[in-house]
């Protein structure tokens, strides 16, 4: 498995992958926020591929020299295999490079089934990110 950055030839499968894991209107707000951030930082969305398939993806985005886990998507042939751990780490590595003050994850109603991978590689609760203001991907 190779985790990358995200490229163009990437989308349509991609763009199933997410129809695949997330619910309609997870969809919606992720491809949004997916949009936004490659017009921005495209480094930032990276996706795992297996044998030449994209099987997983997480988008990132920096604000205000914070690193967010925005969303992360395991296709349901893949998970539990360590995707989803890989996929944290090289953004995790990216953040590093970039010098941000501190890593969260954000947490709203769709994020919530993959907490405690987060947990599990170390996040505490005071990293998860809830908020009424919304991250720049989100928000515009």
């Amino acid at each position: 498995m190779n985790v990358r950055s995200f490229q163009l030839a990437d989308y349509k499968p991609l763009t199933a992958l997410l129809e695949e894991v997330l619910t309609e209107e997870c969809y919606e707000q992720t491809m949004e926020a997916f949009a936004r951030q490659l017009s921005w930082d495209s480094e930032l969305v990276l996706v795992a591929v297996k044998d030449s398939e994209v099987v997983g993806m997480i988008i990132g985005t920096i604000d205000n020299n914070k690193g967010y886990y925005y969303r992360i998507a395991v296709s349901t042939d893949h998970q539990r295999n360590g995707i989803g751990r890989a996929l944290v780490s090289s953004l995790r590595g990216r953040f590093e490079q970039r010098g941000v003050s501190k890593i969260l994850i954000t947490a709203d109603e769709h994020n919530e089934p993959v907490l405690p991978l987060y947990e599990s590689m170390g996040y505490e609760t005071a990293d998860f990110f809830r908020s009424f203001q919304k991250l720049s991907i989100v928000a515009g």
